[in-house]
């Protein structure tokens, strides 16, 4: 990444999740505690480090961490996390591992998703969606109790140096 790169990956992570239960936010002060680590390899073993730049090529880890410290339960919860323009999901890298996909952050399907082409004989054939076109990653955390917390993790990898573009 080039001049940009603090401000820009601190935006990317900050724009990368969000919480997707309003009753859950306002109701039962549910908090969530973001981070990006870049994944690189040390004395042959994967090593996280926390990223204030990233490379395009490079693989970057997010967590979200949520916790309930509100007065009653929170129910119905769902964590989004979107995959920012100029980065990649890394498919089969989303922890919890039952998560839905989207490509355009509003309308969700369990991974992988599939869409219907034309195929060459002119007849309708179902295709999986390159997940370079996965615009947003969502999980039903179900209930989170008072002091609880659950975190949710994906990986993507950066396409671009146009990082400072990357907003959602």
């Amino acid at each position: 990444m080039h001049r940009h790169s603090r401000f820009a990956l601190a935006c990317a992570v900050a724009a990368a999740v969000v919480c997707s239960a309003p009753a859950a936010r306002a109701e039962a002060g549910v908090t969530v505690h973001l981070s990006a680590n870049r994944v690189t390899k040390l004395v042959g073993r994967e090593v996280l480090i926390p990223a204030e730049t990233a490379r395009p090529g490079e693989t970057l880890e997010y967590r979200a961490v949520y916790r309930n410290e509100g007065p009653r339960e929170a129910r119905s919860f769902l964590a989004t996390l979107p995959i920012p323009h100029g980065t990649s999901y890394l498919p089969g890298t989303a922890s919890p591992g039952r998560v839905e996909a989207s490509l355009d952050g509003r309308t969700f399907a369990l991974v992988p998703l599939t869409r219907v082409v034309k195929g060459a004989d002119g007849r309708d054939v179902v295709r999986e969606v390159p997940v370079a076109e996965y615009r947003a990653l969502r999980w039903s955390l179900g209930s989170l109790g008072i002091h609880q917390a659950r975190a949710v993790t994906a990986r993507v990898r950066i396409q671009t140096s146009e990082v400072a573009t990357l907003t959602h």
